[in-house]
């Protein structure tokens, strides 16, 4: 039986000053990728130049479209047995593509979720060890992909139904939050989940990164990427995780001034739920009860009067 095959996938807008990094790690791992591309989105400097100078084959795109097209572009493109998808500003342990294998000859799931470092870029301090949770992922990953947030730089995916589930949506409603649907899509989808423990990832912390320079939007796709939860079947068992999450959301969005958008947040999460409500202090819980929406409201207003300058910040 022929040995199954993995490709290593980077989307990539002028990602020159971290490629190298990436690729230099890409090529040190202690068993080899069957192929690495990475997908040129117009750059407007020498990404594909330098892809191609650290050993990868390019794949350009013709228009600007974002990562979740610059996906599907390149897993439409080759044709290995699993994709890894990889941000082309994080790094690989050389320990990646024999983990990776580990699974893919047991074959028996579709996503593998690896554990990874959370670093920062300057000074390579360690922040945190991202940990799933194996058992919880096994057992239900509608709910833990509805609950947690995941991201593709840690994902190894059967490509076979990677294609026959679509691929990434690339509307432009839930472009921030484009991770978190897919793997939804993904678990709605019925493929099968696990995790691997041993860390063999590491992803930096970049304060000039799309996420962290893009709050607000991240939360209002994140509403959206919620709300397209409800299209799937047996969508209905999980209203109320969806309903925690549209509370989470409803509360950053007051934070940033989008109250319009965060009481409809709200008011969607007690139609899924009539039993749900926001969370926090002992205190406040106790009021959410009874006034849910403007309990979230009165806390705001609060933070705004007592705590400025943690608004100041948002």
């Amino acid at each position: 039986m022929p040995r199954p095959t993995l490709s290593l996938l980077i989307p990539a807008y002028n990602a020159a000053p971290y490629l190298p990094r990436l690729l230099k790690s890409a090529h040190a791992q202690t068993q080899a990728f069957d192929e690495i591309w990475v997908y040129d989105d117009c750059s407007t400097d020498d990404t594909a130049e330098v892809a191609a100078a650290h050993g990868a084959k390019v794949l350009r795109g013709d228009v600007n479209k974002g990562c979740s097209a610059g996906k599907n572009a390149l897993a439409r493109h080759v044709k290995t047995d699993w994709i890894h998808f990889h941000d082309a500003d994080d790094e690989l342990l050389p320990n990646f593509v024999a983990l990776a294998h580990k699974w893919i000859e047991q074959d028996h799931f579709d996503v593998v979720l690896f554990d990874y470092e959370y670093r920062d870029n300057e000074t390579h301090e360690l922040i945190l060890t991202q940990r799933f949770d194996r058992a919880a992922l096994e057992a239900d990953p509608k709910r833990y992909s509805i609950g947690k947030q995941i991201n593709p730089f840690c994902g190894l995916y059967r490509h076979a139904l990677y294609e026959a589930i679509g691929g990434y949506d690339e509307d432009r409603k839930i472009l921030y939050a484009e991770d978190s649907a897919f793997h939804r899509k993904l678990a709605f989808g019925n493929l099968t989940f696990s995790s691997e423990a041993e860390v063999s990832i590491i992803n930096y912390r970049i304060g000039t990164s799309m996420s962290a320079k893009n709050r607000l939007n991240c939360a209002i796709s994140n509403m959206e990427s919620l709300k397209l939860c409800l299209q799937y079947e047996g969508a209905e068992r999980y209203h109320s995780e969806i309903a925690a999450g549209l509370w989470n959301v409803a509360a950053l969005l007051l934070s940033y001034d989008q109250n319009d958008e965060a009481i409809e947040s709200a008011k969607l999460a007690l139609r899924l739920d009539p039993e749900s409500r926001p969370t926090g202090s002992v205190i406040f819980e106790k009021i959410a009860q009874f006034l849910p929406i403007n309990s979230l409201l009165v806390r705001e207003a609060g933070i705004r009067l007592l705590k400025p300058a943690l608004r100041n910040k948002a």
